[in-house]
């Protein structure tokens, strides 16, 4: 599984390379090395990429279960006020 991303971003900074120079109309190989750094940064983005969105889930994990404990408490504290105020009237 971890070698998907770095797989997924060499096969996009290649072919980001190449799409270049079709555009340009020039050989699609015309100069390897920058096939080979545009195949290192996809991968390097692409690794980032997927470090990132674990980052993000981790952190909105967090943030829910704050809030939920926020709304719980919340709620029991208006449940007991209510009790509270219910049993003063009787």
């Amino acid at each position: 599984m971890p070698s998907t991303p770095v797989v997924i971003g060499a096969l996009l900074g290649l072919g980001t390379q190449v799409y270049s120079n079709a555009l340009r109309k020039l050989p699609l190989m015309r100069h390897p090395w920058e096939h080979l750094l545009g195949m290192g940064l996809g991968t390097i983005f692409t690794t980032q990429l997927v470090k990132w969105d674990s980052k993000l889930q981790e952190d909105l994990d967090k943030m829910l279960e704050k809030a939920k404990a926020a709304n719980e408490r919340r709620y029991l504290v208006n449940l007991i006020s209510l009790y509270s105020s219910f049993i003063l009237s009787q």
